[in-house]
């Protein structure tokens, strides 16, 4: 297998685990405005992802790091194509970022109901663009003969986009509710989970109407794989939500995800950002790529990491595996507490 065949499987990779590990996070900051109904119930929310959330970013940055080292081209005509929404990305999860850490640090009804806000558009808002973005990705973008990118936002935000967008906003938001029925205990775990059949039931429509017309459109017999399991272990996990099975009911929508994102990638394949102009200008794993000099390096370098940060941060949820509930909220808040 060519190096550049296996770094877009290892991009791929990386994004897939980026969007099943962030994407219940987001959920969760979503649900700090739906689903908790109190000061109390919204700081066991955040305390379900309190020491986690900054991990699971990490497979952004090693995803951004990794595009930008394994195929330049694709990273420079994806980030100046999509600056606008890429950039607003970027401002909610530093928002967000910095909302968890400040949101505790003045015992002021105000303070911390603007760090909230912060906290819920922060999820919100990525967990939407996120859709749009790789949407777009799939479906192809106006990329002339020199690799550049010469369409404007508005040709982004088409159907297509946009419905990927809101698939991927219910989808998070979903597994964030499986999650916060996995990590509580009390009134607000039997209110999650009954959120969250609907949630599914509304992420099931939408997720079928998006995949059919993504394999109608550039799919293929592997992605057509996908896409059924995908499907499959979305009404799974609706299953195992319905019966109370809240660990089978998180790996199955955790499923959903990876099987969902893995389609996508499968559609692309061997391009990396299809070009809606001439296929002739797509950008491809061949035509985007490194020098096989700098494959080798980064090769080496991923075998030898890949395994540490994944035993640490296997470590990190084995630590925090246990189930919070509003008796282990204290009443007083100390200085900088969540």
């Amino acid at each position: 297998m060519e190096l550049t065949t296996v770094w877009f499987i290892l991009i791929a990779v990386l994004w897939i685990g980026y969007f099943f590990l962030e994407g219940f996070d987001f959920g969760v900051g979503i649900l700090t405005k739906v689903l908790a109904r109190n000061e109390t119930e919204r700081r066991v929310l955040i305390n379900t992802i309190g020491p986690v959330w900054d991990g699971n970013e990490v497979w952004l940055l090693t995803a951004g790091g990794a595009t930008f080292a394994a195929f330049p081209e694709w990273y420079a005509t994806l980030f100046s194509g999509f600056y606008l929404p890429l950039l607003l990305i970027l401002v909610a999860l530093i928002l967000r970022g910095v909302a968890f850490e400040y949101r505790a640090k003045r015992n002021d009804d105000a303070w911390k109901r603007n760090w909230e806000q912060a906290i819920f558009w922060g999820s919100l808002v990525p967990a939407f663009l996120w859709g749009v973005a790789f949407a777009n990705i799939v479906r192809g973008v106006k990329i002339d003969s020199q690799k550049e990118y010469v369409g404007n936002l508005f040709d982004l935000l088409n159907p297509y986009a946009l419905l990927g967008g809101l698939v991927t906003l219910v989808l998070f938001t979903f597994h964030g509710a499986v999650f916060v029925g996995l990590k509580t205990v009390g009134d607000i775990r039997v209110r999650a989970n009954a959120l969250a059949f609907k949630l599914g039931l509304a992420t099931a429509v939408l997720a079928l109407v998006f995949l059919v017309w993504t394999q109608a459109d550039t799919g293929n017999g592997k992605s057509l794989a996908a896409m059924i399991v995908a499907v499959a272990a979305l009404v799974a996990a609706l299953g195992a939500n319905r019966v109370g099975r809240e660990g089978w009911a998180f790996v199955l929508s955790g499923v959903t995800i990876v099987a969902a994102v893995a389609m996508l990638f499968l559609t692309l394949f061997p391009n990396v950002m299809p070009s809606s102009i001439d296929s002739a200008y797509n950008l491809t794993t061949t035509n985007a790529a490194s020098s096989p000099y700098t494959l080798k390096i980064m090769t080496c370098v991923a075998v030898i990491m890949t395994p540490v940060v994944l035993c640490y941060q296997g470590w990190t949820y084995w630590v925090f595996r246990k189930r919070i509930g509003t008796k282990n909220i204290p009443t007083t808040v100390p200085h900088g507490a969540g």
